[in-house]
């Protein structure tokens, strides 16, 4: 079996993985649920394929480090701290 139809397979369980946990432990934190549910495996198929093109063929084990760190990475820009801001327009600063 070539390496690839199980490499894919796993890079999607990856970014499952990371969704469900990020959900899991900051369920306040990640708003949007169904953004975390898409970005997670799409994060980690995008860092397999860049791994795999990188990297080549027979670096299993880094391409999916690859996968695992990019979707970790993707995720984590969705999180929102606990400070809560008003919602509706910015506020303008000035400047001296």
């Amino acid at each position: 079996m070539p390496p690839m139809l199980w490499e894919t397979p796993i890079a999607l369980l990856i970014g499952l993985l990371v969704a469900v946990s990020a959900t899991r432990w900051r369920p306040s934190g990640f708003p949007l649920h169904r953004l975390v549910w898409a970005t997670g495996p799409g994060a980690a198929l995008v860092g397999w394929a860049l791994g795999r093109g990188i990297l080549g063929q027979g670096h299993s084990a880094a391409t999916l480090a690859v996968s695992l760190t990019v979707s970790v990475v993707l995720v984590s820009l969705l999180f929102r701290s606990g400070s809560t801001a008003p919602a509706g327009r910015p506020r303008e600063t000035r400047a001296v």
